[in-house]
Protein backbone atom coordinates (compact mmCIF):
# COMPACT_ATOMS: atom_id res chain seq x y z
CA UNK A 1 0.00 0.00 0.00
CA UNK A 2 2.64 2.65 0.72
CA UNK A 3 4.46 1.62 -2.16
CA UNK A 4 1.90 3.05 -4.21
CA UNK A 5 1.98 6.41 -2.70
CA UNK A 6 2.37 9.32 -4.73
CA UNK A 7 5.00 11.77 -3.20
CA UNK A 8 5.40 15.33 -4.69
CA UNK A 9 8.78 16.66 -5.76
CA UNK A 10 9.93 17.53 -2.25
CA UNK A 11 9.05 14.11 -1.15
CA UNK A 12 5.80 14.93 0.67
CA UNK A 13 2.11 13.95 0.55
CA UNK A 14 -0.61 15.48 1.95
CA UNK A 15 -2.30 14.27 5.44
CA UNK A 16 -6.04 14.76 5.87
CA UNK A 17 -6.44 14.64 10.11
CA UNK A 18 -10.48 13.28 10.71
CA UNK A 19 -11.42 12.89 14.22
CA UNK A 20 -12.50 8.87 14.24
CA UNK A 21 -15.75 9.89 16.86
CA UNK A 22 -17.48 12.62 14.80
CA UNK A 23 -15.84 12.31 11.54
CA UNK A 24 -15.17 16.07 11.06
CA UNK A 25 -11.83 17.39 9.49
CA UNK A 26 -9.50 18.61 12.15
CA UNK A 27 -6.33 19.73 9.75
CA UNK A 28 -4.33 19.27 6.78
CA UNK A 29 -0.88 18.49 7.05
CA UNK A 30 2.05 17.57 5.23
CA UNK A 31 3.91 14.01 5.52
CA UNK A 32 7.32 12.41 4.28
CA UNK A 33 8.03 8.82 4.25
CA UNK A 34 9.78 9.15 7.76
CA UNK A 35 6.53 10.73 9.24
CA UNK A 36 4.09 8.32 7.57
CA UNK A 37 6.54 5.20 9.32
CA UNK A 38 6.55 7.15 12.49
CA UNK A 39 2.59 7.89 12.37
CA UNK A 40 2.15 4.23 11.26
CA UNK A 41 4.70 2.25 13.54
CA UNK A 42 3.17 4.41 16.99
CA UNK A 43 0.16 5.73 18.31
CA UNK A 44 0.75 9.70 17.47
CA UNK A 45 0.38 11.41 14.30
CA UNK A 46 4.04 13.09 12.83
CA UNK A 47 4.10 15.37 9.99
CA UNK A 48 6.74 17.29 7.84
CA UNK A 49 6.40 20.73 8.41
CA UNK A 50 7.34 22.64 5.54
CA UNK A 51 7.95 26.13 6.95
CA UNK A 52 10.64 24.44 9.69
CA UNK A 53 11.67 21.79 7.41
CA UNK A 54 12.16 19.28 9.85
CA UNK A 55 10.09 16.35 11.53
CA UNK A 56 6.82 17.92 13.60
CA UNK A 57 5.71 15.67 16.26
CA UNK A 58 2.08 17.00 16.37
CA UNK A 59 1.31 17.59 20.40
CA UNK A 60 4.87 17.60 21.47
CA UNK A 61 4.87 21.24 22.44
CA UNK A 62 1.32 21.78 23.02
CA UNK A 63 0.06 18.68 24.14
CA UNK A 64 -2.83 17.99 21.94
CA UNK A 65 -1.59 14.92 20.03
CA UNK A 66 -3.10 13.12 17.80
CA UNK A 67 -3.85 9.62 18.77
CA UNK A 68 -4.05 7.32 15.55
CA UNK A 69 -6.95 5.32 14.99
CA UNK A 70 -6.36 4.65 11.04
CA UNK A 71 -4.45 5.50 7.86
CA UNK A 72 -5.35 4.99 4.27
CA UNK A 73 -4.22 6.49 1.19
CA UNK A 74 -6.92 7.60 -1.65
CA UNK A 75 -7.69 5.65 -4.50
CA UNK A 76 -5.04 7.61 -6.62
CA UNK A 77 -2.43 7.42 -3.90
CA UNK A 78 -1.71 10.91 -3.90
CA UNK A 79 -3.25 11.70 -0.46
CA UNK A 80 -3.57 10.31 3.00
CA UNK A 81 -5.99 10.05 5.63
CA UNK A 82 -5.56 9.80 9.23
CA UNK A 83 -8.47 8.77 11.52
CA UNK A 84 -7.18 10.31 15.10
CA UNK A 85 -8.73 11.12 18.70
CA UNK A 86 -7.28 14.09 19.16
CA UNK A 87 -6.28 15.27 22.51
CA UNK A 88 -7.19 19.12 22.56
CA UNK A 89 -7.52 21.49 20.07
CA UNK A 90 -6.18 20.74 16.54
CA UNK A 91 -5.34 23.94 15.36
CA UNK A 92 -2.66 26.05 16.50
CA UNK A 93 -5.39 28.93 16.97
CA UNK A 94 -6.96 27.12 19.77
CA UNK A 95 -10.08 25.98 17.58
CA UNK A 96 -10.81 22.40 17.87
CA UNK A 97 -10.31 22.34 13.57
CA UNK A 98 -8.40 24.53 11.33
CA UNK A 99 -11.17 24.44 9.17
CA UNK A 100 -13.28 27.51 11.30
CA UNK A 101 -13.76 30.31 8.71
CA UNK A 102 -16.65 29.70 6.35
CA UNK A 103 -16.32 31.46 2.80
CA UNK A 104 -19.84 32.47 1.30
CA UNK A 105 -20.45 33.55 -1.91
CA UNK A 106 -21.00 37.67 -2.01
CA UNK A 107 -19.43 38.26 1.20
Amino acid sequence: MVANLKLDEKGLVPAIIQDNETGEVLMLGYMNQEALKLTLDGDDVWFYSRSRQEMWHKGETSGNYLKVHSVSIDCDGDTILVKARPLGPACHTGNRTCFFQELRPGK
